[in-house]
C-alpha cells in the first residue's frame, strides 16, 4: 500500500511539474472540517491530485509541502446546516450557515480532502474513467474541471449524501452563497 502511495504522489507531483494538472493557489497547509446534514449536487466528478503549499512552509511538517487529496467538483451544490471550522492551536474559528429552508448554494464548486465520509448515493455514475475527459462541471471560463490524463477519477448526473464529513485542504467556487452565515471564535469545531 505504502508503495502504491508513494508512486501514486510521484506521479501526481511530476504531471503538477509538467503542468498536467493545475496548481490554483497554494494550499495554508492547516487542514479545516466541514460538515453537512445534506447536501445535494447536480453535476459531480472526482479524482485525486497533488497539492502544494510555499516554499518552506511552516506547516509542511513531513510532507515535504505536499498533499495527496481528493477533488471533488459539483457543478451545482446545496448544502444544508454547513459547518466549517480550523484549529488554531486552543480555539477554533467556526463558520455556520444555511438552515433547513435556506440552504448554502455554490456553483462550479471544488474541494480537494484528504478524508470525505458519510451517507452517498449517485446517479448515472461511471467509475474507472480517465479524468481528462469529464465533462460534468462547468468552469467558469465555460470549459470543464478535469483532472490529469491517465488520472482515475469518477464521474455522475447527481450525488446526494446525508451525514457529510470533510477534512478539507482547499475549496474554490464561482460562486458561493451563505445564508444565515454566522462566523465566530470558540472552544469547540464540528
Amino acid at each position: 500500500m505504502l508503495a502504491l502511495l508513494t508512486g501514486t504522489t510521484t506521479a501526481l507531483f511530476a504531471l503538477t511539474a509538467q503542468g498536467v494538472l493545475a496548481a490554483n493557489f497554494s494550499i495554508s497547509g492547516m487542514p479545516f472540517v466541514v460538515t453537512a446534514t445534506h447536501l445535494h449536487g447536480d453535476g459531480f466528478e472526482q479524482f485525486a491530485t497533488l497539492d502544494s503549499m510555499i516554499e518552506n512552509s511552516p506547516n509542511q511538517g513531513d510532507t515535504g509541502g505536499q498533499v495527496v487529496v481528493i477533488v471533488s467538483a459539483i457543478d451545482k451544490a446545496e448544502l444544508t446546516k454547513l459547518c466549517q471550522s480550523v484549529s488554531l492551536g486552543g480555539m477554533y474559528l467556526k463558520i455556520t450557515a444555511g438552515d433547513g429552508d435556506t440552504p448554502v448554494k455554490a456553483d462550479s464548486l471544488v474541494v480537494d480532502s484528504d478524508l470525505i465520509s458519510g451517507d452517498a448515493d449517485f446517479r448515472s455514475i461511471d467509475i474507472g474513467g480517465d479524468a481528462s475527459t469529464f465533462n460534468k462541471v462547468r468552469d467558469p471560463a465555460g470549459g470543464y474541471i478535469k483532472g490529469g490524463e491517465g488520472v482515475f477519477g469518477q464521474q455522475a448526473d447527481t450525488v446526494d449524501i446525508a451525514n457529510l464529513r470533510q477534512n478539507n485542504y482547499a475549496t474554490t467556487a464561482a460562486r458561493f452563497t451563505l445564508p444565515h452565515l454566522r462566523m465566530t471564535f470558540t472552544s469547540t469545531g464540528c
